[in-house]
């Protein structure tokens, strides 16, 4: 299913071009099945034929991360923290954790959002906290458009530089997603079981 949807990804960015791209960007950060990995290296690819203008690649992409990750950040704002302590106590999460959690944010969550825009795995999870600990809008879509803009940029022109081997990048990245994403579910498990322990 996984290359059906990036073939078809791959197709409608051809085929329509910045507009589809801005609207696949928005549904990665969304829909992580749809991955960047394989869209913006594509995008470059097409630079590098004369098919699609660089800036217009680089500004629908950001356009389209940002949208994105902006939805995630208002939905988990309206009820992300609401959502957290109704659920959080079936894995012994309590509002005290919860208050922990938020303080460490507000110390280093401008650097968190900054940095997590580009890393696979972690690109779309750090809207999450950054709506549920109320980061101020404008602090938060301006460090979106900052991260966003340099991952994007290094895709495309990676994909540009690489010509027709731009699938390769999907291969190099497609490992570190994996890592990253084990990585947080580790975290996950080994906070839960702290919890369990000291309870």
């Amino acid at each position: 299913m996984i290359g059906s949807l990036s073939a078809w990804a791959t197709e409608i960015v051809q085929t329509v071009g910045p507009a589809a791209l801005a609207a696949l960007m928005l549904l990665e950060t969304v829909f992580p099945p749809i991955p960047s990995e394989l869209v913006l290296p594509f995008s470059g690819y097409l630079v590098s034929q004369g098919d699609l203008h660089p800036l217009a690649a680089l500004g629908a992409s950001t356009a389209g991360s940002v949208t994105g990750a902006l939805v995630l950040y208002a939905v988990s704002r309206s009820g992300g923290r609401a959502l957290v302590l109704r659920f959080g106590r079936h894995v012994r999460l309590t509002p005290d954790d919860l208050e922990r959690s938020e303080r460490w944010f507000d110390d280093h969550g401008t650097v968190a959002v900054f940095v997590a825009r580009m890393i696979p795995g972690a690109r779309s999870l750090i809207s999450v906290p950054a709506g549920t600990a109320k980061m101020p809008v404008l602090r938060f879509t301006l460090l979106t458009v900052a991260g966003s803009l340099i991952w994007n940029a290094a895709l495309i022109g990676a994909g540009y530089l690489l010509g027709d081997n731009w699938q390769r990048i999907e291969a190099f990245l497609g490992p570190i997603s994996v890592v990253v994403g084990m990585l947080i579910v580790a975290a996950i498990v080994a906070f839960v079981i702290r919890r369990r322990r000291s309870a």
